[in-house]
């Protein structure tokens, strides 16, 4: 059974996007696919934050996905959030285009991240390994750019 899910990026400036999800069963990975414009060139961090809430924009939604407690890192890290996906890069074109493969991500299950909400950040995430509280948290990687909420499609 595939499991697709969709989140459409939205923020207060130019930073929009579609990112797709799927999931070829329960215990695959996830393949992260698809596109951002109106960024800076360069990497940007891009997380699943906790709560599905944009009431007061991406700040609403909350901290990165992370049901274990574990310190920030990145995606390749044994132990990092399930929600930490590290960077997608824009080109000189403003625009990033995301092909992941996940192993912690899922679209099942008490863990999944749908419901939840994505967020593109305004500077690189350092990984964790910023050397600082903070890069613990979220590997410093600046401002939220824009989000929106994951959800399911056909």
């Amino acid at each position: 059974m595939v499991l697709k899910a969709v989140c459409v990026l939205k923020g207060a400036g130019d930073v929009v996007g579609t990112v797709y999800f799927q999931q070829e069963g329960d215990s695959a990975p996830v393949k992260v696919t698809g596109e951002i414009s109106g960024l800076t060139p360069g990497d940007h961090g891009f997380h699943v934050h906790a709560f599905g809430d944009n009431t007061n924009g991406c700040i609403s939604a909350g901290p990165h996905f992370n049901p274990h407690n574990k310190n920030h890192a990145g995606p390749n890290d044994e132990e990092r959030h399930v929600g930490d996906l590290g960077n997608v890069t824009a080109g000189a074109d403003n625009v990033a285009r995301i092909s992941i493969t996940d192993r912690m991500l899922t679209l099942t299950g008490p863990l999944s991240i749908i419901g939840r909400t994505m967020v593109i950040h305004e500077k690189a995430d350092d990984l964790g390994k910023g050397n600082n509280e903070e890069s613990l948290k979220t590997g410093n990687a600046g401002g939220r750019l824009a989000c929106g909420v994951i959800g399911i499609t056909q």
